[in-house]
């Protein structure tokens, strides 16, 4: 036998190296060992995989059709929170492919992300046009679809205006529509929605123009444009990626499941291609990809001008930085041309990728969400103290809807030192005054005036009163009447409560529980914990303290909707407008009935009606 040392002696104390010829034997030898055992291996779970590809499933978020015309199928989507923003937002999907590329799957589902974060989602697939819908324009999609659906929305939210977020071409017939309708268009979102194209639409630009291209001889051939002319377009724009090397990325991580769900339900959408009406094909093409007429002021639709110029509404314009479709250029040039205040965001990805990608929506859709909560709706309790607060004391007061719940905002108070306080509370009017009260150590009052709201400041330094004016009648109204019964309880002790004694009320205000409104606006944990009680008894104060800041007046006042727990103030104005008044009218009237009209499930109207008989029966005990 014979070891290391004994071969250096026989080489002369160097190791041979190995022949160049016999290294490559070698390495190709090794290589295609392992190939050949990886391909045994995918062989063997091949069956599994492509069983998995031909059962995945796509747009499973629950909804519901709510209008139908023609085609055209209007989707509400199913809350995910307690309570939604006021202002829902109508997505308005491009005329090509299927709309469920906004809700391909759970984790990457733009739809979720709004829903998550409390908005109010409607979305419009408009199917697939036969050959009798081929003479189908601009008119017929914008000036009758598109604003029958926003009508729906709009008396459905019992809004003026609502919310407008358009993908690609869908984004281009939402921008047409704002320019006709202003006043039902609260804000415009825009993701990759071509609109500017003076040599800044790419390739897709390029093979348009008229001088290689004529639409109409396309469309007088076929009638409605062929899914399978579009989506060959489509992917020779990046053949060895459409054709080869995404195949090779699935045969490469064959292994992993959840990449094999992704890559069927992503071809499941690419194959699920639709045709697309001749005529608002050819005039998507003439007018404003080869004469760019929407973006120099001069489109018509319906010999009905387009006028640019009153899109003055807040704009979001996403784009992404590797959009090969619609490159960025083709849609922010138009900013130019608008009045509207713009907000631009850029992100690292590509046209379909913004929809998808599993960053896009840790990143992008989370500050989608929120700037349509800051752009949209109307002034909050929170905005107008903090206004008053701004004015007679100076400090700076930011408040923002938090993601997650259009119940909740985010309050941050500073000043020229820096932050003095941040917190996170509950969107109503005890939990917001206790807050600021105690972050600076003042005492604040309002009330309504001629001119608008006053919010009057106390503090050991100074005092001083501001007017907030041009909030509306509606909002005006709300915000008086939640300071009057946020007064009410102001001059409440915490001994008035049943059952809280001198003791519990030590504990509580040591922990920060001073007055009625704090206790209102607290979760049952922290007050059990603070006063040493049991859950059951915190449970019970909360709800007497809660009952008496919602009381008007004082006295024997009858309970309001919102007294049930679970009702906010979206489902109980959708209540009332049903003829569902008070909690009396909820505990006689049907389940199915008051699903129906705040738009929830049966088991969610099951529990309030039981919570509402529990409430009737203690008044009348």
């Amino acid at each position: 036998m014979t070891n290391q040392n004994d071969d250096d002696r026989v080489n002369g104390g160097r190791h041979r190296p190995v022949p160049a010829p016999v290294a490559g034997a070698l390495r190709w030898h090794r290589a295609i060992t392992g190939a050949i055992t990886d391909a045994a291996r995918k062989r063997r779970i091949a069956d599994e995989r492509l069983a998995t590809m031909a059962s995945v499933e796509v747009g499973e978020t629950p909804n519901d059709v709510v209008y139908t015309e023609n085609k055209l199928r209007l989707r509400h989507y199913h809350a995910l929170t307690e309570t939604q923003h006021d202002v829902p937002i109508l997505v308005v999907y491009a005329l090509i492919n299927r709309p469920y590329i906004l809700d391909l799957q759970p984790s990457r589902s733009v739809v979720r992300r709004l829903l998550e974060a409390g908005h109010d989602v409607y979305l419009i697939d408009w199917g697939e046009p036969s050959q009798l819908d081929a003479s189908l324009g601009l008119y017929d999609y914008v000036e009758r679809y598109l604003d029958n659906c926003v009508d729906v929305v709009r008396d459905r939210a019992d809004r003026a205006s609502i919310n407008l977020l358009g993908y690609c071409m869908g984004g281009t017939l939402a921008t047409i529509y704002a320019a006709r309708h202003p006043e039902k268009v609260e804000t415009l979102g825009l993701m990759a929605a071509g609109l500017y194209f003076d040599d800044t639409g790419g390739i897709l630009e390029l093979w348009g123009d008229e001088q290689y291209f004529d639409p109409r001889a396309l469309t007088e051939t076929f009638g409605t444009v062929p899914a399978e002319f579009l989506d060959a377009g489509f992917a020779l724009m990046d053949p060895v990626a459409n054709y080869l090397t995404k195949y090779v990325h699935l045969y490469d991580r064959f292994d992993n499941e959840d990449f094999v769900e992704n890559f069927a339900r992503m071809e499941r959408w690419l194959a699920d291609g639709v045709d697309v009406a001749g005529e608002v094909y050819a005039q998507f093409l003439e007018d404003i990809y080869q004469d760019n007429r929407l973006s120099r002021n001069e489109l018509t639709v319906g010999g009905e001008p387009v006028d640019i110029t009153r899109l003055d509404m807040p704009v979001l314009q996403i784009v992404g930085e590797y959009d090969h479709l619609v490159p960025s250029e083709a849609s922010l040039g138009f900013n130019d041309a608008i009045p509207a205040d713009v907000t631009v965001v850029t992100y690292p990805t590509g046209h379909v990728g913004m929809s998808m990608s599993e960053a896009a929506h840790r990143d992008l859709w989370p500050e989608v969400a929120e700037w349509f909560f800051e752009r949209s709706g109307v002034p909050s309790f929170a905005d107008v103290i903090g206004e008053g607060l701004e004015e007679v004391l100076g400090v700076d007061v930011e408040t923002d809807v938090t993601q997650g719940g259009a119940d909740e905002v985010e309050i941050r108070i500073a000043d020229d030192t820096g932050l003095l306080a941040r917190g996170v509370v509950q969107r109503d009017a005890r939990a917001i005054r206790a807050f600021v009260e105690d972050a600076l150590d003042i005492e604040v009052r309002i009330e309504e005036g001629a001119g608008g709201i006053v919010v009057q400041v106390r503090s050991d330094d100074t005092t001083g009163t501001a007017v907030v004016s041009g909030i509306g009648a509606a909002i005006s109204e709300e915000i008086a009447e939640a300071a009057e019964n946020v007064d009410i309880a102001v001059a409440t002790e915490l001994e008035d409560i049943e059952g809280i004694g001198p003791t519990y009320a030590g504990r509580l205000r040591e922990a920060g529980i001073g007055t009625v409104v704090t206790l209102a606006a607290a979760e049952p944990a922290t007050v059990a914990d603070a006063a040493d009680a049991t859950r059951k008894q915190s449970r019970r104060w909360i709800a007497a303290a809660r009952e008496l800041v919602d009381k008007v007046g004082g006295g024997d006042a009858t309970p309001t909707l919102e007294t049930v727990d679970g009702i906010g103030s979206t489902y109980a104005e959708r209540l009332r407008r049903a003829g569902i008044r008070s909690v009396a009218d909820l505990a006689d009237a049907a389940v199915d009935a008051v699903a129906a009209a705040a738009d929830v499930s049966v088991d969610t109207a099951t529990d309030w009606a039981d919570r509402a008989e529990a409430l009737e029966r203690r008044d009348d005990e």
